[in-house]
């Protein structure tokens, strides 16, 4: 069952091999540290953009330019200070959150762990021409 993410993206289920959008989007935006540290500040309460910049101790442009990235992606909503409209204030968009989290659940849940052998231990086993099992050479001394 396909979902909508709020920045257009549709979030399908997650094959074995890649993640599903919304998860991937999430992941690359927190690979950076500081918009990693604003996305959690942002996650655990409403904040305003002077508080994000006094937080981490970065200028405000650059809070502004990572929190543009997640808002852009549609992970975090802005709406202006209602006493002050020269201040921004933001708050985690849930529904995206979540359908990057369900894509993340899918993906990397400890459930899909499996065994397998190698395929070179698999090919090391095979009895080569001139090689006995345990992969010691047969033939004519020299």
């Amino acid at each position: 069952m396909a979902k909508q993410v709020k920045s257009g993206q549709t979030q399908a289920s997650s094959s074995s091999t890649d993640l599903a959008p919304a998860a991937a989007e999430l992941v690359k935006l927190l690979a950076d540290p500081t918009r990693r540290r604003i996305f959690l500040l942002v996650l655990g309460r409403e904040i305003c953009n002077c508080e994000l910049a006094s937080a981490l101790g970065v200028p405000q442009n650059l809070v502004s330019h990572h929190v543009a990235k997640l808002r852009q992606a549609g992970f975090v909503d802005e709406h202006p200070d209602p006493a002050d409209g020269r201040w921004s204030h933001f708050t985690v968009q849930l529904e995206a959150l979540q359908a990057a989290w369900e894509g993340l659940e899918a993906a990397l849940h400890p459930s899909r762990l499996g065994e397998r052998t190698p395929a070179c231990r698999v090919r090391s086993t095979e009895t080569l021409p001139g090689t006995r099992r345990d992969g010691a050479r047969v033939g004519p001394k020299l």
